[in-house]
């Protein structure tokens, strides 16, 4: 596929239980050669949109893979791959027998299930147990399965939990690595700084509401906007002045210590150097991408 081409577009998923509204009109596209970091706190209606997405639940809204809904395909499984959590099979089941009893109901070749375990690294662990399978290498299985069909588009839910730093960067180099065969990759998490190492995109997901929808980038520039600049200088109100000039803001902290915000520290170091105000100390704190994007996701709630 192209890079850039619509593979995916979810449209106005709507799911209640009871009086409780859990989403409320969500909409997202995954493209080809991207990977869309799905983003919210734990509850906020990543698990359930994605089931929507993939027919698994009913609710309002449609979604469509490649122009058509899921279930207008003969093999689904050659359009979408998913991993949704643990393997759902036998533990005394080896893990070679286990992917060919699932490759048989989706039409794929024993030579194609020796492919995907190879692609997932998992070739001199085939003849273990689904039972003695660490949560990193039962990660790999779930992948492997949702590899079998070769489909265009794989979506993930929650894949870094309980894995260890070993187990999520090679997570995080194999998405990437499937995005760069043209894949769209979407992968669902509660931690937004995973997401920086990973995603392309973020969409963000507040009480069953998308409250953000952009790029990477554009979110670590802003981000960059909410940094904090800690200055000490003998001669703070000087400093201030300049700085409300320029449409930044200072507070003292004590002494000849205080915060600047508005403002990055090339800035600051310009005005001051120019204006010839002396400075002891010049830091910058950049702010957590999830403390970020998860206080934005509130604010544009409450507005809307």
């Amino acid at each position: 596929m192209p890079q850039g081409d619509v593979l995916a577009e979810a449209r106005g998923l709507r799911r209640s239980f009871g009086s409780r509204t859990v989403l409320d009109g969500v909409s997202l596209t995954l493209h080809a050669g991207e990977v869309t970091g799905f983003v919210g706190a734990n509850g906020a209606g990543k698990t359930t949109a994605i089931r929507l997405m993939l027919d698994l639940a009913r609710g309002e809204g449609q979604t469509v893979f490649l122009g058509r809904p899921l279930h207008a395909w003969g093999s689904p499984g050659k359009v979408v791959g998913a991993v949704l959590g643990g393997v759902a099979g036998h533990p005394k089941h080896q893990v070679r027998t286990h992917v060919r009893m699932v490759a048989a109901g989706c039409g794929a070749s024993d030579r194609r299930v020796d492919d995907v375990l190879e692609q997932v690294g998992l070739t001199q662990a085939a003849r273990l147990k689904l039972s003695q399978l660490s949560l990193g290498m039962a990660q790999r299985v779930g992948i492997a399965q949702a590899l079998l069909g070769d489909p265009p588009v794989l979506i993930l839910d929650e894949p870094a939990n309980g894995l260890d730093p070993h187990a999520i960067r090679w997570l995080r180099e194999f998405l990437r690595a499937q995005a760069g065969e043209g894949r769209a990759v979407m992968v669902s998490s509660h931690l937004l700084g995973e997401m920086e190492q990973l995603a392309d995109r973020v969409v963000v997901l507040s009480r069953g509401r998308v409250v953000a929808d952009s790029p990477i980038a554009d979110l670590l520039s802003r981000a960059g906007d909410q940094a904090v600049v800690t200055v000490q200088t003998p001669d703070l109100p000087q400093l201030a002045r300049l700085v409300k000039e320029k449409g930044g803001r200072l507070e003292p902290t004590g002494g000849p210590s205080a915060h600047i915000t508005g403002l990055d520290r090339i800035r600051v170091a310009t005005l001051a150097a120019e204006s010839c105000v002396p400075l002891h100390w010049l830091s910058e704190e950049m702010p957590s991408l999830e403390d970020f994007y998860l206080s934005i996701a509130e604010e544009e709630f409450k507005i809307s």
